[in-house]
């Protein structure tokens, strides 16, 4: 009698504490924004008349892949500028929602190192002296984050206060006009960096770290340039060859960094994935100083299994990273399903985290710049109406936080299988990660118009299923491998 009370105590304890599985849904429609969904239950299921799918994950120590740093979006000027128009109440709530488990619990902030295309006019660097076309400084005695940048270091403040862990990552779309060949910020037909100045230039990025720490903004890392590879005379640019970052970064910003005893990472690239010689020309030029890659969305064709390709190229290296650190979201231009897809694809190829261009514009997607070639259609994820003193979320908020919520920081994406996306548009694709609290997290993207059930093997020994929405992002927690409880 003794051994069946034990038994039926360790069943019932096992039956309260274990925790339950729980799904959370997005819609296209917008029926669903995170919200609570059928659970998927344990076994086979029945489908029913619903078309069905199988997909499989590897829960056990060999199909452990990368660690999750986090997600997040791009605090362009434009950002700041529509966030700062909020009353105090409705700007604290929404940085909750974004940097909390109130919301997205967003982990990574990439901020612009001065103007871009999404900045009010005019476009200034930190060092202008004198505008767009500015008188040299050699000394950088002119060297002034300006408003502008004490507005964005207390932006960046305020946000890590509501997530410690935050990781800040600061990216230059163009040094001061009097650097460059053609003496301007703004305008110029090719943008190329004096090298006259090359030591000014690695000066540039210490000055800039110190005057944000000294605003109480700490930066973990920096890209020397944004899309380097991208000449655009109506924003700050700089095109800069792959020989010629290696060369800048160990010549010069390195060793800038290093002398004034800054921490600060370097992380290769910040451009497209159809170049992948160019980070992996900055790693074996600098290699005491960069193990990070940053890749952007804009290859066409897109391939994400570039990345996987890269690390295998690399695993070697100490401390290896990568990162998705751009892509666009439109109202007008990108669809559903745009935020689903660049956060899906580079987490399924090692990258570590998954950034949208960008965080927030106004309800005319600005303020811009009011050049040529300025993003002026980019939407943020959060759409500020400055003239009432409200925000909104957009549909690609609530499918980047299908990921950002349950794949927490420490989280281990598993290896897995099934996914897939016919050349019609259609299909299933899903990534999954073990949590620090031992449960598992499978984030599923049904692309097709209908609603599909889905049968999930575990090489744990389990199996789920459950219903998922047409046009959907879906994910289900599932609770510890009950081997491991």
């Amino acid at each position: 009698m003794l051994s069946t009370a034990l038994l039926l105590l360790v069943t019932h304890a096992a039956a309260t504490c274990v925790p339950r599985p729980k799904a959370y849904a997005s819609t296209a429609d917008g029926k669903y924004k995170i919200s609570p969904y059928s659970a998927p239950v344990l076994g086979p299921g029945s489908p029913g008349n619903s078309s069905t799918w199988d997909l499989s994950i590897d829960d056990t120590p060999s199909g452990y892949k990368q660690k999750v740093t986090g997600f997040g979006a791009a605090l362009t000027e434009t950002t700041v500028d529509v966030f700062d128009k909020l009353p105090a109440d409705q700007l604290a709530q929404l940085l909750k929602e974004l940097m909390t488990s109130e919301g997205n619990n967003f982990a990574i902030m990439r901020h612009t190192i001065g103007s871009s295309d999404l900045s009010p006019e005019p476009a200034m660097s930190y060092d202008d002296n004198g505008g767009n076309a500015g008188v040299v400084d050699p000394s950088l005695a002119h060297f002034d984050i300006g408003s502008r940048g004490l507005a964005m270091a207390a932006m960046l403040k305020s946000m890590k206060e509501l997530n410690p862990n935050m990781v800040t990552l600061g990216s230059c779309w163009g040094p001061p006009g009097w650097m460059q060949n053609d003496h301007i910020l703004v305008g110029a037909g090719i943008n190329t960096l004096n090298h006259s100045y090359s030591e000014q230039y690695g000066e540039y990025f210490v000055k800039y770290i110190q005057a944000f720490e000294a605003a109480g903004a700490h930066i973990d890392a920096i890209t020397i340039q944004n899309e380097p590879l991208n000449n655009n005379s109506g924003m700050p640019s700089l095109v800069i060859e792959p020989a010629e970052s290696g060369q800048l970064i160990h010549d010069f910003v390195g060793p800038a960094l290093r002398h004034a005893g800054l921490e600060t990472e370097i992380w290769a690239y910040d451009h497209n994935t159809d170049r992948p010689d160019y980070p992996q020309t900055v790693f074996d030029m600098a290699p005491e100083y960069v193990n990070t890659a940053a890749w952007h969305c804009y290859a066409n064709p897109i391939d994400w299994t570039v990345l996987t390709e890269f690390y295998h190229n690399n695993s070697h290296v100490e401390g290896f990273k990568q990162f998705h650190t751009e892509c666009w979201t439109s109202n007008i231009y990108t669809g559903w399903n745009q935020a689903a897809d660049f956060t899906m694809g580079p987490m399924q190829n090692w990258a570590m985290g998954s950034l949208a261009w960008t965080l927030a514009t106004d309800t005319n997607d600005g303020p811009c710049l009011d050049t040529p070639g300025a993003c002026c259609t980019c939407t943020g994820l959060v759409v500020v109406d400055t003239a009432a003193g409200t925000y909104n979320f957009t549909t690609d908020y609530y499918m980047m936080g299908q990921f950002s919520k349950f794949m927490p920081q420490g989280a281990t994406v598993l290896e897995g299988t099934g996914s897939y996306t016919y050349s019609s548009g259609g299909g299933v694709e899903s990534v999954a990660s073990l949590n620090p609290d031992g449960t598992r997290s499978v984030v599923i993207e049904n692309k097709f118009g209908n609603p599909i059930y889905i049968t999930l093997t575990t090489k744990g020994g389990e199996t789920w299923s459950g219903l998922v929405e047409a046009e959907s992002v879906t994910t289900w927690v599932l609770p510890p491998i009950l081997s491991a409880i």
